[in-house]
């Protein structure tokens, strides 16, 4: 049977018993949610659709519908109206762990600083999707948090190392949202201690007189790359699609360049999450630096019926040994189900058809998934069996 006429389920039958771990998500609610709230979930704008229409007519609300509503009991393609009361009606955490513990996601890396006080924590993930759950720290929030607390601009430097060695502690790694927050055409080198207590104190400056602490200037986040990079971190960097307040042409992987050849013997390693629509450029950056890795995690759920094309492109020139599998998803936890599910379909069809063109041998094609769907982030982290151990599911 060809790979066109395959039904979705035969599809991700070869490697759907391998394990995922998803190296870059961030937490589940477990509230029952309304319609708006629902929706608001399922699309990167931060505005509601237009009146008389619905974020449901989208590839991701497609895919809801197609393969969300059996795991919860409806036919496919229920309306949005019937897949809502179900959701209603199964409470939020029922539907929750139903979709979770449907995904094949043997372990999560849950970035905790964005919006953490509405979704669960590494230690509820792991209970919801009877899963391992590990911390990636977001820098930026680090900091603030420092801010938040009293921390002077004299002591900053100082007292941001100790808070981020303490994280590290249990942290397998730190995300920057640079990309956000002053865009990836920042100055590669590390900043003076000079100039980094002068932009701390101009930071508390302006909160003192009513900003929000909201970090978004470039020596002091570049300062905090840097503190990352001295102690060897995986660092995981925001690149490309994502939130309404992205400068969509300033996350483009390639303005990291020269950060990336100043850090290539540091022993930190990049992760460039979710990439689209720069995962060519993102794939030519893991080909040419020995310590950079990509996925195309967030993609995947919105493109729906177009992920196969997307997944096939990240195979075109990056080394199979620095692709990862991601979700991205947040809040709703019918984003980690087709995470996995679409990601496991895609790869499954690009590798079937570079079978059928070149006769790649199966045994080769399933030690490429287990490469991708697992094996690569553990290396990435430098994570061993131990450190699995110790973390039992529950």
């Amino acid at each position: 049977m060809s790979t066109s006429a395959r039904t979705p389920a035969a599809a991700v039958a070869t490697i759907g018993d391998i394990p995922l771990l998803d190296h870059h998500c961030h937490g589940v609610t477990t509230e029952t949610l309304d319609r708006a709230t629902f929706e608001s979930l399922i699309t990167e704008s931060d505005w509601a659709a237009p009146e008389g229409t619905t974020h449901f007519d989208s590839q991701l609300g497609f895919a809801i519908r197609r393969y969300c509503a059996p795991v919860l009991g409806l036919e496919p393609f229920a309306t949005p109206e019937a897949y809502l009361d179900r959701r209603r009606e199964l409470g939020g955490s029922e539907a929750s762990e139903r979709l979770l513990r449907a995904t094949g996601i043997s372990d999560y890396f849950i970035e905790v600083g964005h919006r953490g006080d509405e979704i669960l924590d590494p230690a509820g993930m792991a209970t919801a999707a009877r899963a391992r759950a590990f911390e990636v720290v977001r820098l930026e929030r680090l900091a603030e948090e420092l801010v938040l607390a009293g921390c002077d601009a004299a002591g900053f430097g100082a007292a941001f190392a100790r808070v981020l060695d303490e994280r590290l502690e249990h942290a397998v790694g730190v995300k920057s949202i640079a990309a956000y927050r002053i865009g990836l055409d920042f100055t590669p080198g590390p900043p003076s201690e000079g100039d980094l207590e002068s932009a701390v104190a101009a930071w508390l400056e302006r909160t003192a007189a009513g900003a929000p602490v909201r970090l978004d200037d470039p020596v002091i986040v570049r300062h905090l790359l840097w503190a990352a990079v001295d102690r060897g971190c995986a660092i995981q960097f925001h690149i490309g699609y994502g939130d309404a307040d992205v400068d969509l042409h300033r996350c483009n992987p390639l303005l990291l360049t020269e950060f990336l050849r100043r850090t290539r013997e540091s022993g930190a390693r990049v992760l460039l999450l979710h990439c689209y629509p720069f995962h060519r450029e993102a794939g030519y950056l893991a080909q040419v630096f020995p310590h950079v890795y990509f996925d195309v995690g967030l993609a995947i759920n919105y493109t729906g019926s177009r992920s196969d094309e997307i997944i096939a492109e990240t195979l075109e020139l990056a080394p199979f040994h620095k692709i990862l599998f991601s979700s991205d998803a947040f809040g709703a936890a019918e984003l980690y189900f087709l995470g996995a599910l679409l990601f496991r379909r895609g790869l499954e069809r690009a590798l079937d058809t570079f079978a059928r063109r070149d006769d790649w041998p199966a045994a080769e094609r399933r030690r490429i998934a287990e490469l991708i769907a697992w094996r690569n982030a553990r290396r990435a982290y430098r994570l061993d069996d131990d450190v699995f151990a110790e973390a039992e599911r529950p």
